[in-house]
């Protein structure tokens, strides 16, 4: 017998999906006009809704109602889901319908959703890429260069949308300018001396570079990291820097000689500058006055030559003798030679000083007179020309 059949309680005994509504425990699907006719009786309940003639509900009114309250609902999913935060280091670049429309700040916004679609850049963190390669110098060597690069956004809309990858074009322009700044340069001075003005003019190229596409990018600070030569040839060029090296050890060594030298010479040749002049003051002064004195003795002489040359003779020969040790005097009349040991009477005299017995007495010295070999003493009369004195 068919499921709808009269008989089998109009159906009911059993349904299309296999449940049995006799005991009342198994329940099949829910009929859909029954739960909107339930749900607009609860609405309708609460917000008043119209009857229709008896106690039936309105079907049409309850579904209405309905459909409002879901496009209530959903229209406060929208308001809601806009609501958006851009954080402290970030700005918001808004696109309506895919086109730029405004530059958001930090803080809570709002955007329509479906309608406009926010992009957050962070515009204060300092960003990093390194640059690198087989290079050639302009005297036809290869070296290997590395370079770091640091830079920051600083127009998040050119940075999104006026190139297609922003980093990766400042990568390429990094490696361009440092191709352009090596072939310009010689090797040594890649190697050596040269690295701050390689640096300075690759940074000089990049901006340019950054300028002319409009990256919207902003170069903190570029770094010389290594460069060297190809391992061929790395040898030579390691002794060529250790060469130079110490040329400028070298260098740094003779100027630190110079500095310590030239001071100390330089004050030598004042001081003899000044000893030099004060001996030539003295010396003129001196001149002067000698020439002042003979002046002096001029009418003297003039009066008296005889005795005012006397007078000079023994002057002089009293200077003189006041600074020898040793007298010999000639005696034209005996023909003898008398020496005086003036070096043994000081020695004795100062030996005697310091002998507490022989401090007060006077000692005798004998003068010695030589003769020459043809007035040698023959007889008494000879002997007699020997004499003895008292100093």
């Amino acid at each position: 017998m068919a499921w709808n059949e009269p008989g089998n309680n109009n159906g009911r005994d059993k349904d299309p999906w296999g449940n049995n509504n006799r005991g009342g425990n198994n329940q099949g699907p829910p009929d859909l006009d029954e739960v909107f006719s339930k749900l607009s009786q609860k609405l309708g309940g609460k917000f008043g809704g119209g009857k229709s003639g008896g106690n039936g509900p309105s079907i049409g009114g309850g579904s209405a109602i309905g459909l409002g309250v879901v496009l209530v609902i959903a229209v406060a999913f929208w308001v809601f889901s806009g609501f958006y935060t851009v954080g402290e280091a970030e700005r918001g670049v808004v696109l309506r319908l895919g086109k730029y429309d405004r530059m958001v700040d930090p803080g809570l916004n709002w955007k329509p959703t479906f309608i406009d679609e926010v992009t957050s850049v962070n515009v204060q963190a300092i960003r990093s890429l390194r640059g690198s390669g087989l290079m050639l110098t302009k005297d036809e060597n290869v070296v290997t260069v590395e370079m770091g690069v640091q830079y920051r956004v600083s127009d998040p809309h050119k940075y999104l949308y006026s190139v297609t990858n922003a980093d990766d074009s400042l990568r390429q322009a990094t490696d361009s300018a440092l191709r352009a700044v090596i072939g310009d340069a010689v090797m040594d001075d890649i190697l050596t001396s040269g690295r701050q003005a390689i640096r300075e003019r690759t940074q000089v190229v990049l901006n340019r570079i950054i300028d002319r596409y409009d990256m919207g990018l902003e170069v903190v600070d570029v770094n010389f990291q290594s460069a060297r030569p190809p391992e061929a040839v790395k040898a030579s060029f390691d002794d060529a820097i250790a060469a130079r090296e110490d040329e400028e050890r070298f260098i740094r060594e003779a100027e630190a000689y110079r500095n310590d030298v030239l001071p100390k010479a330089t004050g030598r040749a004042e001081r003899l500058k000044k000893e030099a002049l004060g001996y030539s003051e003295r010396i003129v002064n001196e001149a002067l006055g000698q020439v002042a004195q003979f002046e002096k003795l001029l009418p003297e002489y003039t009066a008296a030559p005889d005795v005012t040359r006397s007078r000079l003779y023994l002057d002089t020969m009293e200077r003189v003798y006041s600074n020898t040790s040793k007298v010999l005097l000639d005696s034209e009349s005996s023909g003898n030679l008398l020496y005086l040991p003036l070096d043994k009477l000081v020695e004795q005299s100062r030996s005697g000083a310091k002998a507490t017995k022989s401090s007060n007495a006077s000692p005798n010295y004998n003068i010695e007179v030589e003769t020459s070999p043809q007035e040698l003493p023959t007889s008494d009369s000879n002997r007699s020309s020997t004499r003895q004195g008292r100093y």
